[in-house]
């Protein structure tokens, strides 16, 4: 393991020089026209972050704010430096093109415009210029020092939690745990966490930072291949094989057999999968049934699942105290943050009785 260990020494010194080019000034931050809300984490993938800034962003749309969702587009073929994915209105890429979690983005909050680019600072720039967004929410810019946030949101996952509690490559973090000081609130998703973990971020987190409770609701499935919807109690007691190329193939087995659904085959993939008709071969023969996640659901054809019938499992995304939750995050927007200035054009608090809760959970 010594070179690996090697590496990953390498890797955590190189990430935190990088975060201190910008704290100490020798880099400069970009600073858009709009709030900026980062939903990031500590480890790669799995620790729903994706869902989460979906939550937020259509949460504060329900509140009366012109909100867009930003992402990397990981995954994404397209040449464009900033894409449409969605305009709020209707989706306008596919998922070859800007990837599988901006996709997901834009079906997890119908109405908020979804823009992927790399460079996240132009992506601020297109939504301020096109959709006149107030708010923008980065799907994982935790580690996004280049444009300059309002607020940092980070999510850990509850049963995996840091893993071995080791940097890229050896383990899964991303960064130290010193970098947990930066955060203004802790999310744990689908918790509780374990007691080692829950001490790490006792440690390091933040005192005042804020504390919230995510958890994902399985809620109905559908056909990959169109038609309505079924509520996932008409699966308890079948068998169904899974079908996911996520970065915790665990947490959608764990998912599928809470429901009670026995799981008879699997057939996994690296995170981001791009999928090919040769994946789907022949699952007729290890069971009739198949489920797959949301995230996988627009990188696949129907037509690939020939003999077997292929649903979607859906979730919903709820946070403990959503109300509180909103004030809190609408009261850290109004202040001043990271030394910005607060008073952006058109961010005000719409009256309480004017509030659409439908997006609140």
């Amino acid at each position: 393991m010594l070179p690996v260990s090697a590496v990953a020494m390498l890797y955590g010194l190189a990430a935190r020089l990088h975060r201190l080019a910008y704290e100490r000034g020798w880099a400069t931050r970009r600073e858009l026209a709009c709030k900026v809300i980062s939903v990031g984490n500590l480890v790669s993938g799995g620790a729903g972050k994706t869902p989460t800034a979906a939550w937020v962003a259509a949460a504060l749309r329900s509140r009366g704010h012109r909100v867009v969702l930003a992402s990397r587009g990981y995954g994404g073929g397209g040449r464009d430096p900033v894409q449409v994915v969605s305009d709020g209105r209707y989706v306008r890429a596919r998922a070859e093109g800007v990837g599988d979690e901006a996709m997901l983005l834009a079906a997890l909050a119908p109405g908020v415009p979804v823009i992927v680019g790399a460079r996240r600072d132009l992506v601020g720039q297109r939504a301020v210029a096109v959709f006149d967004a107030h708010i923008l929410v980065l799907d994982d810019g935790f580690q996004h020092h280049r444009l300059a946030r309002d607020v940092d949101l980070v999510t850990v996952h509850g049963s995996a939690g840091f893993g071995n509690r080791r940097l890229l490559p050896r383990g899964p973090l991303r960064e130290r745990f010193e970098a947990l000081r930066y955060a203004d609130a802790i999310g744990v998703v689908d918790g509780p966490l374990n007691e080692t973990d829950s001490a790490l971020l006792d440690e390091f987190a933040p005192q005042q930072a804020r504390r919230f409770e995510v958890e994902r609701i399985a809620t109905h499935t559908r056909p990959l291949a169109g038609g309505a919807r079924s509520p996932v109690e008409a699966l308890v007691g079948r068998s169904a094989g899974l079908l996911c190329g996520i970065a915790r193939p665990a947490s959608f087995r764990e998912t599928v057999q809470a429901l009670g659904i026995r799981v008879v085959a699997e057939r996994s993939f690296a995170d981001h999968h791009a999928y090919r008709a040769s994946d789907l071969k022949d699952l007729a023969k290890e069971a009739p049934l198949w489920l797959t996640t949301e995230k996988d659901s627009g990188k696949l054809l129907p037509r690939w699942a020939k003999g077997v019938e292929l649903l979607v499992l859906s979730q919903e995304t709820r946070v403990r105290e959503p109300e509180a939750f909103l004030d809190w995050l609408e009261d850290r927007l109004r202040a001043k943050a990271a030394g910005r200035n607060a008073t952006v054009p058109g961010f005000t608090h719409p009256p309480r009785g004017a509030r659409d809760r439908s997006a609140l959970g």
